[in-house]
């Protein structure tokens, strides 16, 4: 008796005070601050703790609070676990920035972009404190972290993961993601990225689709990997884990393609398209049609983003493509 006693202790976990035993699914609100009108915000968290010892993943979304494909993927995986199956735990946040979520803004407030302020401090600003807590509550308990994001307000993103391919551990959950690319990417100052990379934690970034906005195929992209990823972890097997599908492609390098002039921009191409060193991916047209600008690729690779206002002006991002 005492054996199960210690096993039981060794498996479960404490969250925001919280104790959750093991095959267990526990739905947390951590309090992180209150409105000017009193109302208390909470991060909203779902713990599915697995009968037996393993991994812990945790899964993020909406850091950006308009980016809102991750909470629609995390919701999906989140239904499709079962906990009695399951070896390690699951730690689920969909919205971590509920303020900006609430008010359908890529920022807290306060205007400050929360991806730039990890691990953040318990006395500074809100979005400080916010990261602060994320830090503390998740991922400091957790062996692996996917954070999800999608491109930024008028851009789509083709489904891609950025890490740091260089660390064996990550390259190994890269892989077993399996999106279209995987790209190496050095961490930014501030990042969770960089927060989570730091403590030794193993961490993937998933970008597709667009903020505000749902779409299917990264939806579905980021499910089957997500999948995969705990498969290869020895957390979970789930059917879509046995599909076969081409490796993702590893890239090094990316580049923004930008505006000769400016205008109304006519994109002539589609994401996920390789395209050559001067081949033509859209074109550039003044208000009053007097005049149309090719614009040509100065290099050889996958478009794997592109700008979806198509009023530009010189020098904007209109096509990023991961080099070849």
């Amino acid at each position: 008796m005492a054996e199960i006693e210690d096993r039981a202790e060794n498996i479960q976990i404490k969250i925001a005070g919280e104790t959750i035993p093991p095959g267990v699914v526990k739905q947390l609100e951590i309090p992180v601050a209150r409105l000017p009108t009193q109302t208390l915000i909470c991060l909203p968290v779902t713990v599915i703790n697995g009968l037996e010892s393993g991994a812990r993943l945790w899964l993020s979304a909406a850091i950006h609070g308009d980016e809102i494909n991750g909470v629609e993927i995390i919701r999906q995986v989140v239904n499709q676990v079962n906990p009695r199956c399951l070896k390690g735990t699951l730690i689920a946040v969909p919205i971590v920035n509920v303020f900006g979520f609430i008010e359908q803004s890529r920022y807290l407030p306060d205007r400050r972009d929360l991806n730039r302020c990890f691990p953040g401090s318990e006395n500074g600003s809100l979005a400080s404190r916010l990261a602060h807590l994320f830090m503390r509550e998740i991922v400091y308990k957790c062996t692996h972290g996917i954070d999800i994001h999608t491109a930024a307000i008028h851009r789509i993103n083709l489904p891609q993961i950025r890490a740091n391919l260089e660390d064996p551990e990550t390259l190994k959950i890269a892989e077993a993601f399996n999106c279209p690319v995987m790209i190496h990417a050095n961490t930014r100052d501030g990042s969770l990225r960089q927060a989570a990379s730091s403590r030794g934690i193993p961490i993937l970034l998933y970008e597709g689709g667009e903020a505000l906005r749902f779409d299917d195929y990264a939806i579905d992209v980021g499910i089957r990997g997500i999948f995969r990823v705990m498969k290869v972890l020895g957390m979970y097997e789930h059917p879509c884990c046995y599909e076969e599908l081409p490796p993702s492609i590893r890239i090094q390098q990316s580049k923004w393609l930008r505006a000769p002039h400016s205008g109304m921009f006519q994109f002539r191409s589609h994401l996920g398209a390789v395209v050559e060193k001067k081949q033509v991916i859209g074109t550039i047209t003044d208000a009053f049609g007097n005049r149309t600008v090719a614009v040509k690729s100065n290099v050889r690779g996958i478009i794997i983003g592109h700008v979806q206002n198509p009023l530009v002006n010189q020098g904007d991002a209109l096509v990023h493509i991961a080099l070849l």
